[in-house]
This record gives C-alpha cells, sequence and structure tokens, in this order.
C-alpha cells in the first residue's frame, strides 16, 4: 500500500488519505479479523479481512473524510457479512454467529492473584439480536461508543443506555458465585478457547462456585506464606474431559492421572465434572491448589527444583492422604529405592512411576519440620546452597530425609 510503483501523481489531499488508510490497516486489521470470527468463522476470518481492505483500498477515492475511517471501513466488514450470510442461506448452512462462539468468556477477580475465566454463551443469547451486536463490537471488537453509534445507525446516548442495560443484565445473570463479588464486565471479557462447553448450566455453576471456594481459600494464604507478590495474575482454563485436555496440551497419549497443568501464567485443569478414572471431583478442586502453587514458585524462581515445586504444591493443596503416602512409598522405603534429588527433576510418565509426588511432598514436609518455614522459603531461592541453608551437604541433606522417612 505504499504506492511505490504508481505512476500517477499523488495530490496532498489523496496522499493524506493514503496514509490515514495505511495506518487505519496497521491498527485495524486485528479487530475486523476478531469481527469475521465471531459473525461467520475463525477460520476464513484471516481472508475476509483481506478481502474488506483490498475493497476498501479499491473505493478509498469515494471516502469523503467526513466520517470515522474505521467506521467506512467496517460498513465494508458489515455487508461483507450480510452477502456471506446470503450465501449460507442459499445452501442451507448456519453462520458461525457469535452468540454460539464457544471461547466468549469474562474473567471474574475474586482474589489480587487469580483471574477465572467462564463461558458466557448462554447469558448472552437472552439478549436481543441489536443487544448482541453492540457487545459485541464494545467488547470483542473493541469498538468505542462513538464508532459503535455510526455503525449500527442510533444516537451514542442510545447505544450507551442499552450497553449499561444489557451490562446489568448479564450481570444479574452471572452474579450467583457464593460470595465472589464480580468486578466490571467491562475490563473483564475477554477471549479464550477451552475447547469446548460443559453439559449443564447448572452443573458448570457449581464447578465454578467450588472452585471459587477452593482457592479463594487459599491463594492468599499460600502468597503470604511464601513472601511473594504474583508477577502477573493467573488465568484458569477448564476442559470438558481429559481426552480434549490432552489434546489442548499437546499430550494425547497422556496417562489418565494427568489432569492438569501449567503454561506460562495459565493453569489449564480438566472439568471436575468429568475427572476420569483415577480422580475425583473433589481432587481435581485440590489439585488446582496444587498446580497455583507450583507456579507460584515458577515465577519466585524459575530454576526452582521439580522436587520443591511438587512437593510444595502437594504440601499446600493436601490432596494426597497421609495413609495414601505411607502405603504407596512403603515397598520403595523398606528396599531403600528412595530417589535422589537429580532423579526427582525426572520430566517424564516415570515421576508418578517412581512415586515422585509422595517422595517430593515427604521431602517438603522433612524440611518444614526439622528446619522450618524459613529455609524452605531460602532453600526454594537457592535451590543448591545447601551448606548456606542446612550446614551440610547435598548429599548428607538427602542421608537425613531419608532417615526421617524411615521412622
Amino acid at each position: 500500500m505504499s504506492g511505490a510503483h504508481d505512476t500517477k501523481p499523488v495530490y496532498p489531499d489523496e496522499q493524506a488519505i493514503t496514509t490515514s488508510f495505511e495506518r487505519a490497516y496497521e491498527q485495524h486489521r486485528q479487530r475486523i479479523r476478531q469481527y469475521f470470527s465471531l459473525k461467520l468463522n475463525p477460520r476464513v476470518a484471516e481472508d475476509m479481512t483481506q478481502q474488506v481492505f483490498l475493497k476498501a483500498a479499491e473505493n478509498i477515492h469515494s471516502f469523503k473524510g467526513t466520517s470515522n475511517l474505521f467506521t467506512w471501513i467496517f460498513k465494508i466488514a458489515q455487508n461483507t457479512v450480510k452477502n456471506e450470510y446470503r450465501k449460507l442461506s442459499r445452501k442451507k448452512e448456519s453462520p458461525f454467529d457469535f452468540k454460539d462462539y464457544e471461547s466468549q468468556s469474562i474473567s471474574l477477580e475474586f482474589t489480587k492473584y487469580v483471574d477465572f475465566r467462564i463461558d458466557i454463551g448462554a447469558a448472552l443469547k437472552k439478549l436481543d439480536e441489536v443487544d448482541q451486536e453492540i457487545i459485541a463490537l464494545r467488547f470483542f471488537v473493541d469498538c468505542t461508543l462513538s464508532e459503535i453509534s455510526k455503525i449500527v445507525g442510533m444516537r451514542e446516548s442510545a447505544v450507551k443506555n442499552r450497553l449499561y442495560r444489557s451490562l446489568e443484565r448479564l450481570k444479574k445473570e452471572l452474579k450467583e458465585w457464593g460470595d465472589i463479588a464480580i468486578m466490571s464486565i467491562q475490563d473483564l471479557i475477554s477471549i479464550v478457547d477451552k475447547g469446548g462447553n460443559e453439559d449443564s448450566s447448572n452443573r458448570l455453576k457449581k464447578v465454578q462456585h467450588d472452585l471459587f471456594a477452593e482457592l479463594s481459600n487459599n491463594v492468599e494464604r499460600i502468597s503470604t506464606k511464601y513472601n511473594h507478590r504474583p508477577s502477573r495474575k493467573v488465568v484458569i482454563e477448564i476442559y470438558p474431559d481429559l481426552p480434549t485436555f490432552h489434546q489442548a496440551v499437546g499430550e494425547a497419549d497422556a496417562p489418565n492421572w494427568f489432569m492438569g497443568t501449567y503454561e506460562g501464567h495459565i493453569l489449564k485443569i480438566v472439568s471436575p465434572l468429568n475427572p476420569g478414572p483415577e480422580h475425583t471431583y473433589q481432587s481435581i478442586l485440590k489439585s488446582t491448589v496444587h498446580l497455583f502453587t507450583m507456579w507460584l514458585i515458577n515465577d519466585i524462581n524459575p530454576m526452582a527444583p521439580k522436587w520443591i515445586r511438587q512437593g510444595i504444591g502437594g504440601f499446600e493443596a493436601k490432596q494426597m492422604t497421609q495413609d495414601f503416602i505411607k502405603g504407596s512409598t512403603e515397598d520403595a522405603i523398606r528396599n531403600l529405592a528412595i530417589p535422589s534429588f537429580d532423579e526427582l527433576n525426572n520430566d517424564t510418565w516415570d515421576f508418578e512411576t517412581m512415586k515422585g509426588f509422595q517422595f517430593s511432598y515427604l521431602f517438603v514436609e522433612f524440611v518444614c519440620e526439622q528446619y522450618g518455614i524459613d529455609a524452605l522459603n531460602i532453600v526454594m531461592r537457592n535451590p543448591h546452597d545447601f551448606h548456606g541453608i542446612f550446614k551440610c551437604s547435598e548429599l548428607e541433606l538427602h542421608k537425613e530425609m531419608v532417615e526421617y522417612i524411615k521412622k
């Protein structure tokens, strides 16, 4: 669009329009693309976006400058959507309208450190078509009220009133989450692809309520205990079942006990409603605390060894009972097959086979009981300073742990 190969002279007013158009392309391409993702299909969004801007470039001479350039381009996008709807109607196919878009969600903040994202598709369906369009333009396409008023052909004051009424209705639909205070929805709507929806609105509400309760009872406590203010909020995503979760995290052949992980600041878990054969509803809830704790330690020190991350995660979540730990490790303890620190850094599925979760827990319990929480805080930050922290070598500390575990 630079015009480097044009042979015709470009006059000052035309040059200004061209420059403005190039700027609009850079600023608004993603917004137009998102609109197509919501109204048609994410798979065709990029192609449709390019078509719109090509058409706009071809007709830029007709832009009089009396309106916002973005809204002029957006009108082309709207007409493109209408044309596609007509084509789909003739083919008897349904448009991929945003009200059925699986990944629409809002974030509910209930602590300083966690955003919890939930699907709002069902609530949006209770709004009429115009209000759905206004919500989509404001929060999914990031339009200003002025832009929306021009796009939908209403006064800005009318758009504002409809928007606020719609938000109040959404709040009413979504506010029953125990004692959770919902932040301003204007600041919270985001797009997340969770891989599917839960099968029941009432059951989903219970899952979210119970996760809120489990996390709100632990997140602040754990963050305070380990003297760390997280660098950013954690986002929690729920996947509908184990196969979907395994596929989403790139571990299609993972064992059934693998139900959660974290990538960056996002905790990914399988739904407690479909925990698989080796977990229960309650164990998934506790495992989410485990994952948050592991993420927190990683935020403190990305180089913290696995036995510290897993051990503290299990220690804080308490999803393993003492009887389970004792029963599952007694053969290894009797045969002195207790893994070393290096062996507990195993990132394969063998970690579970060697009872890595249990022994990591026991190692952390040992440090807390014998040296105190301050020592645990120091070792997670300086995991190789055994002499400075414990006044002994790594091998000597491991021997101490083995003697503790054998008792």
